[in-house]
Parts: C-alpha cells; structure tokens; sequence
C-alpha cells in the first residue's frame, strides 16, 4: 500500500475514533444532565466553553502543529479527551456546574486540536494529489466525522441505558486510549511540521482568500447552531411534545444524513472533470441556495403551516445544501492553504468555524426565549446572507495563488 495512503487511514481512522466519542460524551451529559433536573437550555449552557475554547484551541493549534507536527497535536487531542472522558466519572457530589463546564471545555480543546490536525494532516499527505482527488479526500474525512458523530449520540445513548453514565464513560476513554497508542506507533513524526519555527503572529492569515474564506464561514455556522443547538430542540420538546429520546434520535439521524451528503459531495456537485474541484463561484452558488431555506420555513410556520412538517422537510433540505456548502469550504481552505503553512492556515480557518458556533450557541438561547423559533430561523436566514455577501469577494485558485505573500 501506498505509504501516503496508509497514513491518510491511519489519520482517518483515529478521527474516527475521536468522533464517536465526541458525539457519545454530548449525548451522555444531555441525557444525564436532563435525569438530574437541568432545563434544556441549562443543558446547552454547559457546552459554552466547550466552543469557546474551540475558538483559541484553532488559533493556537495551527501554529503549535506546524512547530512540533500534526501528528503529535492530534494525539494531544486524543490524550485530553481521555482525560475529559475520566473527568466525569467523579461521584455526582462534585458534578456541579463548574466541573462539568471544566470538563467540556477540555474536551472542545481536545476535539479542535483533534479537528485541526486531521484535516490540516490531507493536505500534506496528498502532495501529489489533483484537485479533484483532493476534494474526495476532504469530503471523505469530513462527512464521515459528521455520520459517525451522530452515530456517537446512538452510542453514548445506549452505553447510558446498557452500563450506566460513569461505566460509559470509562469505556469510552479506554477504547480512545487504545487508537492512541496505535495512532502514535503507526504515523511518521513530521507531519505538517514547516521546516523553520514559525512566529505566533504568523497564525493571523496573511492571504486574503484564506480570510474572506473563514469570515463567510463563521457566518455559515453561526447560521446553523443559531436555531439547532437550543431552539430546534426546545421546540421539538416543549411545543410539540416530543420524548427526550425521540429529540435525540431525530437530531442524531440529521446528522449521520448530512454527514453522509458532505462525503459523497464531489459525486453531487460532479466538477470532477479534468481534475478539477469547486471554485469560488461554487462556493457563491450554493450559500446563496442555502439561504432561501430557513426563510421558507420561518415564512411557512407564520402562515400557520404544521410545524412538526415544516421542521422535517426544512432540516433534510438544509442539511444537504449545508452539507454542500461546507464540503466546498473545506476544500477550498485546503486549495488556497500553501503546503508548508497549511497548518496554520487550517487553524485560523476553524477558529472562525468555532466563533460561529458560539456566537450561533448564544444567540440561539437568546433568541429562541425572546422571539421563538421563528425567529431563530430569520437569524440563521441574515447569518447566511451575510456569508453569501462575503463570498462574494472570493478570488479564484489561481488569483489566490498569485496573489500568495512569500
């Protein structure tokens, strides 16, 4: 086998691993936090420094992996989110909010670093790869994440149910462990490591595709967790009298789906000819698309149209056009990233991914106990027009390319 390709599934799969735990440590804190007694909207304050820390973990991280290697940054990522898992097997006495939002935030340091390194870690590995090749690559790692991550929310659901919260935990750490060790013998050591020690201020782009890019993708996600994270599920719970369970599965499939529509997104968009992948104006396109729907599915609940319908319908269509949309960002990202800085170029990027997340986390609780859910879907509509008009300042590959400081 391919040495590059064996990495690539080294790589892969323990980002695999991580994922599912990542997925299955959301649903057990949900599921278990809820049995204690915590409001939704308590529960989903919990996850507030898990992105926030997210938001420094991809500034730093970028630089930190192109001083010491992508490799040793994701298996850092991997040890903390062992040591997050272990955190919360403590006895309920010390579960207060404090520790758990402690332990959260590890675990978002641990997963941004785990993030980082992976997707940054293709780039290197596909030296020889065309543009096309490339976006498979990325789509590949990518949606998979997504699909196992919801398939974590089954896991730690069911561990719950089958061991009990703190024997899942533990099982969880140690399967983690175990695809550490292996991660660690089987990668070279100087992945993504630039040949000279780059400056802290280099982590602040230099390349204005790579900025425009991250701004119109804090505007992306901003305009998903802005009606997903807290009013999507209140609303689900509280207005239409869904079980807990029932809440969880549904979200935990929209995931899985839109992970699955984000791997198979170079067949969709089939720009594959000539070795080609998706351009700026691709990535125009079809953010303008996106915005169109969660202003559809607000027009239609205050016309009275069956919310239960509307929320279905919405979401499959959003999570494709949003899946889409977010393939072609993380390609690009990679298009536009020079190899021996793709590190720092990925951080950068997904620090703005994770100011999205938090800036959507907040404002969806907000928005949704000031203005309902329908107004959570007119913040997501101005979130993505927002990314829409952004993008419009894209340069092409091979404008970005010229215009590239030494």
């Amino acid at each position: 086998m391919d040495q590059s390709i064996r990495n690539y599934l080294v790589v892969t799969g323990g980002y695999w691993a991580f994922t599912i735990t990542d997925g299955a440590i959301r649903m057990l804190v949900v599921l278990y936090f809820h049995m204690l007694g915590y409001s939704p909207f308590e529960v989903a304050m919990l996850f507030l420094f898990y992105e926030f820390f997210g938001i420094v973990t991809n500034l730093v991280g970028g630089w930190l992996g192109a001083r010491i290697g992508l490799n040793l940054t994701m298996n850092i990522g991997m040890a903390m989110q062992v040591v997050a898992l272990l955190a919360l097997t403590v006895p309920d006495a010390w579960l207060g909010v404090a520790w758990v939002m402690a332990a959260q935030a590890l675990s978002g340091i641990a997963k941004d670093l785990n993030k980082m390194s992976a997707k940054a870690s293709v780039k290197t590995l596909a030296t020889d790869c065309s543009e096309s090749s490339l976006f498979k690559w990325v789509a590949i790692l990518t949606g998979s994440k997504n699909a196992l991550k919801g398939a974590g929310f089954f896991v730690g659901a069911g561990l719950l149910q089958w061991v009990g919260f703190r024997s899942s935990l533990a099982i969880l750490a140690a399967m983690l462990f175990l695809v550490l060790l292996i991660t660690v013998w089987m990668l070279p050591s100087a992945v993504g490591k630039m040949k000279s020690k780059p400056k802290f201020i280099q982590v602040f782009s230099n390349i204005p595709a790579i900025n425009i890019l991250s701004a119109a993708r804090f505007f992306l996600f901003g305009s998903r967790d802005v009606w997903f994270v807290v009013g999507l599920p209140v609303f689900l719970y509280d207005t239409l009298h869904w079980q807990f369970s029932e809440v969880g599965a549904f979200l935990a499939l929209w995931v899985i789906g839109y992970g699955i529509v984000q791997a198979t997104s170079p067949k969709l968009l089939k720009k594959r000819r000539q070795g080609q992948g998706p351009n700026a104006s691709s990535a125009r396109c079809w953010v303008f698309a996106l915005a169109l729907l969660p202003a559809s599915m607000a027009i239609a609940l205050q016309q009275g149209w069956p919310a239960g319908q509307v929320l279905i319908v919405g979401l499959v269509l959003f999570g494709i056009v949003f899946a889409i949309n977010s393939a072609i960002h993380s390609y690009l990202i990679l298009a536009y990233s020079h190899h021996d800085k793709v590190a720092m170029s990925v951080g950068f990027y997904y620090m703005s991914n994770a100011g999205g997340r938090l800036a959507g986390t907040v404002l969806s609780g907000w928005a949704y106990q000031t203005q309902g859910l329908v107004g959570c879907l007119w913040w997501s509509a101005s979130f993505v027009m927002m990314a829409a008009l952004v993008s419009l300042a894209l340069p092409s590959l091979e404008q970005a390319t010229l215009s590239e400081s030494p």
